[in-house]
């Protein structure tokens, strides 16, 4: 099976990606990315990815019937022309003008992170979109409420059956069409990505940006995914109209305490402002504040615990290198856009 969804593909993989690939094949879709990207964590065996339900998972996510008032989908906070996040907006916005608590953050590469959410409160993609719908100032929702109106659409009963062989819309299956349809956004397509397959070279500039990049972030921001995906302190000054410490808000241990998810730098041209309360508009501002914003706190990231200082070359040289990171084949993908 493998072997033939390979041949399928094999003149498309030539074309787009020149490169050895690998693949995970679970009954008619595969999961594609480069050879030196790592394994994904996600368990495919759990949620076999298959077409028809991508497909409904896609058509959901743009549906505001899964919201109170039906004026909310999942794409009003994450736009497919802004890496799915919601750019020039610092916190996301929700139903009857409600503002919800944190940066809508981007949704790409999903199958390589093992938690979600700003302080990593989720720790299963396949149950991630309770959030958002229950929020009472982002979807507002009732889950059996949303279920309830999928099994009264003649149109979502034959997308259910044709996805699980019965029409029956339940909140599992919800979840699961969701988490699907997401984990096929992949972000591949950079020039960065590019320079790793050998197809183009990086200009004088944007090399030594990369060794910048490479000396001071890369501790944090390791690539290719540009993230850990663990959780860091930044040094922010706290934020005292959201009261936000990150994970401590759950778990209240004293080590959780402003601990935030590490973001991808992928896409920072699209999904601007930046920081889990979207605090800065420019990354002028996000550099300016590891060279002098920095408040030092217990929890603090050994790699903050001396600024970061770059000389006006040196910002224009690691920001030449993170343009290098922007995917434009993302943003315009019509297989991720609403049918």
């Amino acid at each position: 099976m493998i072997k033939s969804i390979y041949s399928k593909f094999k003149p498309f993989l030539a074309a787009c990606f020149l490169l050895s690939v690998l693949s995970y094949t679970f009954q008619d879709l595969s999961l594609v990315y480069p050879s030196y990207f790592p394994k994904p964590v996600y368990d495919f065996k759990k949620n076999p990815l298959k077409s028809s339900t991508v497909e409904l998972g896609r058509k959901l996510f743009y549906d505001p019937i899964l919201s109170r008032n039906q004026t909310i989908s999942c794409s009003s906070c994450h736009l497919s022309n802004q890496a799915f996040s919601h750019a020039g907006n610092h916190l996301s916005k929700g139903i009857e003008d409600g503002i919800g608590d944190r940066n809508s953050p981007a949704i790409f590469n999903l199958a390589w992170q093992k938690t979600f959410m700003w302080d990593g409160s989720v720790v299963n993609i396949d149950v991630q979109a309770l959030a958002p719908i229950n929020h009472p100032k982002e979807m507002g929702e009732d889950i059996n409420v949303a279920v309830r109106k999928l099994n009264q659409s003649k149109e979502y009963k034959t997308l259910f059956y044709k996805s699980f062989g019965d029409s029956l819309a339940t909140s599992e299956r919800l979840m699961k069409a969701l988490s699907q349809f997401q984990l096929t956004i992949v972000s591949v397509n950079s020039k960065y990505d590019k320079m790793k397959r050998g197809k183009v070279k990086f200009t004088a500039s944007e090399n030594k940006g990369y060794q910048l990049f490479r000396e001071n972030c890369s501790s944090c921001h390791a690539e290719p995914l540009f993230s850990t995906y663990e959780f860091a302190n930044n040094g922010l000054p706290f934020n005292p109209e959201l009261n936000d410490n990150g994970k401590w808000n759950k778990t209240f241990e004293p080590a959780d305490k402003l601990m935030f998810k590490i973001p991808s730098l992928r896409n920072l041209t699209y999904t601007y402002p930046y920081m889990h309360d979207g605090r800065f508009k420019t990354l002028y501002e996000v550099l300016e504040h590891y060279e002098k914003g920095i408040v030092k706190s217990p929890t603090l990231a050994k790699e903050l615990h001396k600024p970061i200082v770059f000389n006006a070359q040196e910002k224009e040289n690691l920001l030449a290198f993170l343009t290098t990171l922007n995917d434009s084949v993302l943003v315009s993908n019509v297989q991720y856009q609403k049918k």
